[in-house]
C-alpha cells in the first residue's frame, strides 16, 4: 500500500521504510554533544547523513536526554535556525526540526524545515498543534511521561502498551480537530519508562501500527541497549540495529539514528526479506 507525508507540495514515500539521521547542535545531547555546534562541522555531518542514505536530517538544538538543562527560546533558535538556512541552501534533502516550542517550529519552517518533530505532543506549548496545522507541515508527535528533568525517576504504568496507544489516539484526535493533515506518531522510548518498560513497548510495536498512523521509532544508543549489555553508550551500535529490525518488523516506518548507513542497510535487508514472504 501506498503511503506517503506531504513535503512542501512533494510526496515523500514511506511505504517502504527510510531513515532520519540525527544533527544535534547542542553541547550536551547524551551521544554527540558538542560535536555539531559550528557551521562548518553540522554542514560536514549534514553532507555524510545524505551520502550515507536518510530521507531526512532532523535538527535539533535543545537536549532532551533525560536530567537536560532548560534551554532558553532565544539560545535554541540561535543555535538551529543558522544550520537550518546554511543546509537547505546547500542540499536538497527534507529537515525535520526537534522542538517542542510552537516559535521555534514557526521560525524553523521560515528558514527552510519541512517537518516539526515534537516530544510533546503539544503538550509543553499548548499553541503548538495549531501552529503546526497553520503551516501545513507533517508533525511527529511522540509519547512521553513527566519532563526531561524527571521523568526517569521512578516511571509507572499499569499496563504501558495501552496507555501509549491512548495517549497517542488522544493526540490523533487533537491533530484531527486543529487540521494537521500528516501525522506521524512516535512511542517516545527511553522518555519516561524504565529498561522494562521500552523492551514491552518494542515488543508489541504492532500494537502501535494498528492505529494506521506512520511510526517513528528512536532507539539509537539509547541506554535501554548499553545499561543490558553493560557496555558505554559509545559502543551500543551493534545492538541499535539489532532492536532496529525488532521495530521494523513491528511496524516502523522511519528509523531516527546516530548511524545512518548501518540503518540504511538494516532497511535494505529487511526489505529484502519483506520480498520473500
Amino acid at each position: 500500500m501506498m503511503r506517503t507525508i506531504n513535503i512542501k507540495g512533494t510526496p515523500l514515500d514511506i511505504s517502504s521504510p527510510i531513515v532520519m539521521g540525527i544533527l544535534n547542535i547542542t553541547p550536551d545531547s547524551f551521544s554527540d554533544g558538542g560535536k555539531y555546534i559550528s557551521i562548518d562541522a553540522a554542514i560536514n555531518r549534514a553532507k555524510q547523513i545524505i551520502k550515507e542514505g536518510a530521507k531526512i536530517i532532523d535538527i535539533g538544538g535543545y537536549s532532551t536526554r533525560p536530567g537536560a538543562n532548560v534551554v532558553s527560546l532565544q539560545e535554541e533558535l540561535d543555535r538551529v535556525l543558522p544550520i537550518i538556512q546554511q543546509i537547505t541552501s546547500r542540499f536538497d534533502v527534507v529537515i525535520s526540526v526537534d522542538t517542542f516550542r510552537s516559535q521555534v517550529a514557526k521560525a524553523a519552517v521560515q528558514f527552510g524545515a519541512s517537518i516539526i518533530n515534537d516530544i510533546s505532543a503539544g503538550h509543553d506549548d499548548h499553541a503548538m498543534i495549531d501552529t503546526v496545522a497553520k503551516l501545513g507541515v507533517p508533525y511527529i508527535a511522540m509519547h512521553k511521561k513527566g519532563s526531561p528533568k524527571t521523568m526517569q525517576l521512578n516511571p509507572t504504568y499499569v499496563d504501558v502498551v495501552g496507555e501509549v496507544v491512548n495517549y497517542l489516539v488522544k493526540v490523533k484526535q487533537k491533530c484531527d480537530d486543529a487540521g494537521i493533515q500528516d501525522l506521524i506518531i512516535d512511542p517516545g522510548f527511553g522518555f519516561g519508562k524504565t529498561i522494562h518498560h521500552n523492551y514491552v513497548l518494542l515488543e508489541h510495536l504492532n500494537q502501535v501500527s494498528q492505529l494506521n498512523i506512520p511510526i517513528l521509532v528512536g532507539l539509537s544508543l539509547k541506554s535501554m541497549i548499553h545499561k543490558v549489555l553493560l557496555i558505554d553508550p559509545s559502543e551500543a551500535q551493534s545492538g541499535t540495529t539489532f532492536l532496529h529490525a525488532f521495530a521494523l518488523n513491528g511496524g516502523a516506518n522511519i528509523l531516527r539514528v546516530h548511524h545512518v548507513k548501518e540503518a540504511v542497510e538494516c532497511v535494505k535487508l529487511f526489505n529484502y526479506m519483506r520480498q520473500i514472504r
